[in-house]
């Protein structure tokens, strides 16, 4: 389900010191090997458990009363939850075709053919000899709309409701804009700490072609931030509406499979993804919306990838593969600390303009 690396000639050779990373000494051989990653993760889940747990106990609780109330407004404690099963079992199917039909296997074996004979007959309208890999990240976007959106799809066929009530309306996101603000606040410095690990400029971009050129770059960010909506849209809209029912534990239903969608990523990630799947999960019922955490993720994944092509002196240069023209963009550090610093006076901003409400 998750998006495998290819070699890609473009990045073979990389510069032996990043701009960021340490060489040798503890603190690289401790982030390198895996007993350190181990005590790392553990350190910073126990760290953070609490924080989630103080911050959110709140939403949990509620979840919890609602519902136990939806369950006595039932009445017939034996009949069947149909909103529950039907959840899981879309969820299972969706999961599965993204599995088996948006991998690299069905790519080459069926799409690429196809794509193969179309230039073939069609000459000048697709340059696979350029834009091969690209081409197989356009399919593995679109293959990931398709599915984690299936849900939509059907959903109103079963239950005559909006799709719109899987949490995306745009209600109640303005009001909470805080705490995507604080979420920010915190994810950029760990961003940074992660950072300093091989793993991470080894693996992003996730299109190695991404350092070719800026118009690479920014296909790719088109497509990958698409997919990030399709994430939400799956998990933090559908899943946890579809479960509500089990209150606080639905959030927790949905964790289980989104970090299983991580597991070949690096490891710290796979872990953060623990604490990702409950905060935005927890978020999303807060606000009723999942336009928050669609924001966090977006500007997270830009982020990643601009941090992970400057640690390891990949930057694009040119404007397009075959352009003469070239750019060179030396302010990957000042856009970071930028967005944190921004994200952190609007926090202030709005945590002010909130009290001076409660007081009024």
């Amino acid at each position: 389900m998750v998006l495998p690396r290819a070699p890609d000639s473009v990045n073979a050779s990389r510069p032996a010191a990043p701009t960021f990373v340490l060489e040798g000494g503890f603190p690289m051989f401790f982030l390198d090997s895996p007993l350190g990653k181990l005590a790392l993760s553990l350190v910073l889940l126990a760290a953070i458990a609490p924080v989630v747990v103080w911050f959110f106990r709140g939403t949990w609780v509620e979840l919890d009363a609602e519902a136990l109330l939806l369950r006595e407004q039932r009445g017939d404690k034996t009949a069947l939850d149909a909103r529950v099963m039907v959840t899981f079992l879309l969820g299972a199917l969706s999961l599965l075709l993204i599995n088996f039909y948006g991998s690299r296997d069905f790519y080459d074996g069926t799409v690429q053919p196809l794509l193969q004979r179309w230039s073939d007959r069609h000459p000048g309208t697709l340059d696979l000899g350029t834009y091969r890999d690209l081409c197989y990240r356009v399919f593995w976007g679109v293959s990931r709309y398709g599915a984690y959106c299936l849900p939509l799809a059907v959903w109103p066929l079963v239950f005559e409701e909006s799709p719109l009530d899987l949490g995306l309306r745009f209600r109640g996101f303005r009001e909470h804009a805080w705490i995507y603000l604080l979420c920010l606040v915190i994810v950029i410095p760990t961003l940074v700490v992660v950072s300093y690990t091989p793993e991470f400029t080894r693996y992003y971009p996730m299109y190695p072609g991404a350092a070719r050129s800026w118009t690479d770059f920014w296909i790719w960010e088109a497509v990958y931030i698409g997919q990030f909506l399709a994430i939400e849209i799956f998990f933090r809209g559908f899943w946890l509406r579809g479960a509500r029912i089990l209150g606080a534990g639905a959030i927790f239903s949905m964790m289980v499979p989104y970090v299983m969608i991580h597991f070949q990523k690096p490891y710290l990630e796979a872990c953060g993804a623990i604490v990702a799947g409950v905060v935005l999960g927890s978020l999303s019922m807060k606000t009723g919306s999942i336009w928050a955490g669609f924001l966090i993720h977006s500007t997270v994944a830009i982020l990643m990838d601009l941090l992970a092509l400057h640690q390891s002196g990949r930057m694009p240069v040119r404007l397009g593969p075959y352009t003469p023209a070239h750019y060179k963009f030396v302010h990957t550090t000042h856009v970071l600390w930028t967005v944190w610093a921004i994200s952190l006076m609007g926090l202030l901003l709005l945590l002010r303009r909130r009290r001076r409400q409660r007081r009024s």
